[in-house]
């Protein structure tokens, strides 16, 4: 009988030494351009409510060299750091080999899935905002905050930011640490819509189950990345907003089914036919990104088992190459 062969296990810290946010960026804006070109397995989502907060499930498959399939599970519960000083997300990635199986690694999940996500905005913004949008809006000031406004200062030329948080100690804080560690003013507030209406830039990652960010907040060539409406219940942009703007998805069915895109259908303001594209068609070419100065552009960012698998995919590569991990053989 052939040998099982090894799986590396990994922890958050071995997957946050072995992962940068520039290397995401680059493998999450491949994974795109990829699946626009029909070579993806997937991605499909399964959700399941529990209580204070649910459970999803995410898989795909990527051709980065090796042909790579990733399986995410992952619990959101918000109230978690408050109630029982737990993250608020957990969970797991499992990469296997798509062409025969073989679990290679099993990883946690919440580096990945922090970095992935500020690097889909990054990806988006690059083809979506305007080339020297300056003043940026970063609503929720957490971890997914603090990783948004990196990967925005990485394809944008950010020089004010407006934190606006509910807890203003929190937007504070990550004032005075993101304001150091960019060398940008960043100012602190409450008022989404006040600092929304002076941006060129807008990102909302917040838990929120109602529209937080209005029609009326937004300025002309503003671009935002809609981040927090990753279930049907969460919602952070009026459908109105949806209306006036130009909308591009992360995958439009489960846009459609979990995201910003869901409620602006439920509300009649959109039909399917109104997306104007995915995000990997932009990447690709086949479809233009921005194309005026004037136009709103929303990205709806889900979160797709697409990054999952890029960037779990580029964590193990490193893990092989620099030995971090501990290596079993499940199948003994």
């Amino acid at each position: 009988m052939t040998a099982a062969p090894e799986t590396r296990i990994l922890t958050r810290s071995d997957v946050a030494r072995l992962l940068s946010l520039d290397v995401c960026i680059a493998a999450v804006e491949r994974a795109f351009q990829l699946h626009a070109e029909g070579q993806a397995l997937g991605p499909g989502v399964i959700g399941v409510h529990s209580g204070g907060g649910g459970f999803h499930i995410k898989a795909a498959g990527l051709p980065l060299g090796r042909s790579y399939f990733a399986a995410k599970t992952n619990a959101n519960f918000s109230g978690n750091p408050a109630r029982f000083g737990l993250p608020a997300i957990q969970g797991v990635i499992v990469l296997a080999d798509a062409e025969n199986g073989a679990v290679l690694a099993v990883m946690d999940s919440i580096e990945i899935t922090i970095l992935r996500t500020g690097a889909a905005t990054a990806v988006a913004a690059k083809h979506l905002a305007r080339k020297h949008s300056s003043v940026a809006t970063i609503c929720g000031c957490g971890n997914q905050g603090r990783v948004q406004l990196r990967a925005l200062s990485r394809v944008l030329p950010v020089r004010l930011v407006r934190a606006v948080d509910q807890d203003r100690g929190r937007a504070q804080a990550f004032a005075t640490e993101l304001a150091q560690e960019l060398g940008i003013e960043i100012t602190a507030g409450t008022d989404l819509g006040a600092a929304a209406r002076s941006s060129d830039a807008i990102v909302t990652c917040t838990p929120s189950r109602r529209p937080i960010l209005a029609a009326g907040d937004v300025r002309p060539g503003a671009f935002i990345a809609a981040v927090g409406a990753d279930s049907e219940d969460k919602q952070e942009l009026e459908p109105a907003l949806l209306g006036n703007a130009t909308l591009v998805v992360d995958i439009e069915e489960q846009c459609a089914a979990i995201g910003e895109l869901h409620h602006a259908l439920a509300a009649g303001v959109l039909t399917r036919a109104d997306v104007h594209a995915e995000l990997g068609a932009v990447v690709s070419g086949r479809r233009p990104g921005r194309r005026t100065e004037e136009e709103i552009t929303v990205f709806d960012s889900t979160g797709t088992a697409l990054q999952d698998v890029a960037a779990a995919a580029a964590v193990y590569e490193k893990a092989v190459a620099q030995g971090p991990g501990m290596a079993v053989r499940l199948g003994v």
